[in-house]
């Protein structure tokens, strides 16, 4: 005989086509419901993912995980820089001077957050100069006042490259003409774009042109730093004031864009949860498949009692059953949803030229990112087993409590 019984048996009874239509109908309902929710879960994660990669790397790579100010202009930058590269998971140094104030072109005006910033330092702790669309980052050189424009700025000022742009700064200066403002010439050598807001907000000079303008020559405000570990920038931040002692103060990336982090991992856990309630209505569907097969069952599971099965027999038939309907439908889903997610970007722009509109014009990211981990893979295969398998303890227990007598009293 075939062993083990149960196993034997329950797999007949998948495979064999039920006298009851409508219980065969449940059931492909059922694994139907399953593949479908492990393959949402599975699909949506990776975008969830592919949309905080793409934080990390575009908006996060620009941003500065941690800064070190000087409560006065820092001086030898070069000797603080040594002092920090001391502390553990300092990967880069660059120093820095921020200007605050406007950029006008040919009657276009915008507001502008100005990086002053030595080149081959902010390769360092920026991805600035791996995204330059026009021009050369390594242009911004001491005394040649000019200017690397992120994409955004230049569109609405109409600049370009070799343009001649006034950055506008917000100090009073008084002169037998009256009190005017500040103001400053500078030539566009460069366009960086890294289709994030920050576009739209920053522009570069050379850091002793941005000293210059700021009024501390041959001084810088402080220095930016590149961690292994950007979450572990708080900590940080701590252990290095305690490192560099007083005169400094710290910042970090979790105070500017933390909320924005926060509020993307907060989604994919809410999109996650609430997505796995397909998962549970597919489960419902398992319960009420396997309570109607006990029932059409009834009269076998009483000659398989009479010929000497034990209540634990007859369990483990209808939770093998059970099990192959969630391992079918889970199988499915993955492989449904792995290849979802490692295609989504493409179905994403074929939608939008179908429909003709862009429909990611609002992000910071004009497509589908999509970031596919195993480890979310493995645990929302896990999790439907799961509910497959809790899924079928109640019509498993019932069919063991079926009475042979009574089963066969009318067959």
């Amino acid at each position: 005989m075939f062993r083990p019984l149960s196993l034997f048996i329950g797999v007949r009874y998948t495979g064999a086509r039920s006298r009851n239509s409508f219980i065969s109908v449940i059931t492909l309902i059922s694994a139907l419901g399953l593949m479908l929710g492990v393959a949402v879960l599975i699909t949506v994660l990776s975008v969830m993912n592919g949309f905080e990669r793409e934080l990390q790397t575009r908006i996060l790579g620009m941003v500065t995980h941690l800064s070190v100010h000087g409560r006065e202009p820092v001086d030898d930058w070069q000797a603080l820089a040594d002092r920090v590269q001391q502390q553990p998971g300092v990967l880069g140094v660059a120093p820095f001077v921020e200007l605050q104030g406007m950029l006008t072109h040919r009657g276009a005006v915008t507001g502008v957050m100005v990086n002053g910033v030595d080149p081959q330092a902010e390769r360092n702790v920026s991805i600035v100069g791996d995204y330059i669309w026009e021009g050369d980052f390594d242009s911004l050189t001491p005394g040649s006042f000019n200017l690397v424009l992120g994409y955004g700025l230049a569109r609405k000022l109409g600049a370009e490259v070799g343009s001649q742009v006034i950055l506008v700064l917000p100090e009073a200066t008084v002169s037998p003409a009256g009190v005017t403002p500040r103001f400053k010439r500078f030539t566009v050598s460069g366009i960086f774009r890294v289709r994030a807001e920050v576009d739209s907000m920053f522009a570069y000079v050379n850091v002793d042109d941005g000293a210059r303008l700021a009024r501390m020559a041959g001084r810088v405000e402080g220095l930016r730093l590149r961690l292994d570990d950007l979450f572990s920038a708080p900590r940080t931040s701590q252990q290095l004031l305690d490192r560099i002692g007083a005169g400094y103060y710290t910042t970090d990336w979790t105070r500017t864009h933390g909320s924005l982090f926060q509020a993307i991992r907060m989604e994919k856990t809410m999109m996650g949860l609430l997505l796995s309630f397909i998962v549970a209505v597919a489960a419902f569907n398992i319960v009420s498949s396997q309570v109607m097969l006990v029932t059409e069952k009834r009269a076998n599971i009483a000659v398989l009692r009479t010929l000497g099965a034990s209540p634990g027999t007859i369990m483990r038939i209808f939770m093998v059953q059970g099990m192959l309907i969630g391992a079918i439908g889970t199988a499915v889903g993955v492989l449904l949803g792995v290849l979802l997610s490692l295609n989504i970007s493409d179905i994403g722009h074929f939608i939008e030229r179908v429909l003709n509109r862009d429909l990611l014009q609002a992000y910071f990211v004009n497509y589908l990112p999509s970031a596919l981990q195993w480890r979310d893979v493995a645990m929302i295969a896990a999790m439907a087993m799961l509910i497959s398998f809790s899924a079928t303890l109640y019509p498993s227990f019932r069919a063991s409590r079926v009475q042979p007598a009574e089963a066969l009293r009318y067959e």
